[in-house]
């Protein structure tokens, strides 16, 4: 995947995100905001851990994106690294606050962050 099809992307509203349900198996996907830096999409999960697609990617992070009309590979991680973290919450209230009607404050402070690494593979 060239990265140069990704920053064509990058100011997209959403992205839709398929995790493999942990009790089911099954697909699910979800419509959400996002992140992009080099090869790895950033999110912010606003009900944390509770979050069922969170849930999913803890048990299989194995999992796919969905950019406009492309779908690609990855694995999705909880971002632990405190740096990361700081730059993942900052990257997406600068990109979302501006379009939103509300505060983003708290989701920036609250929200969990997951990086989804994507892959280089065709």
């Amino acid at each position: 995947m060239p990265a140069h099809d990704l920053a064509d992307v990058i100011g997209d509203d959403y992205c839709y995100l398929t995790t493999t349900g942990r009790r089911s198996g099954l697909p699910r996907e979800i419509e959400i905001w996002f992140g992009l830096e080099g090869l790895t999409l950033y999110l912010l999960a606003g009900s944390g851990e509770r979050a069922q697609w969170v849930r999913n990617l803890r048990t299989k992070p194995a999992v796919s994106v969905r950019l406009r009309d492309h779908t690609y590979r990855g694995r999705a991680r909880v971002v632990s690294d405190p740096v990361e973290d700081a730059a993942v919450r900052r990257m997406l209230v600068e990109k979302y606050q501006p379009r939103s009607s509300g505060d983003l404050a708290h989701w920036g402070k609250t929200a969990l962050p997951v990086a989804v690494d994507l892959s280089s593979d065709p």
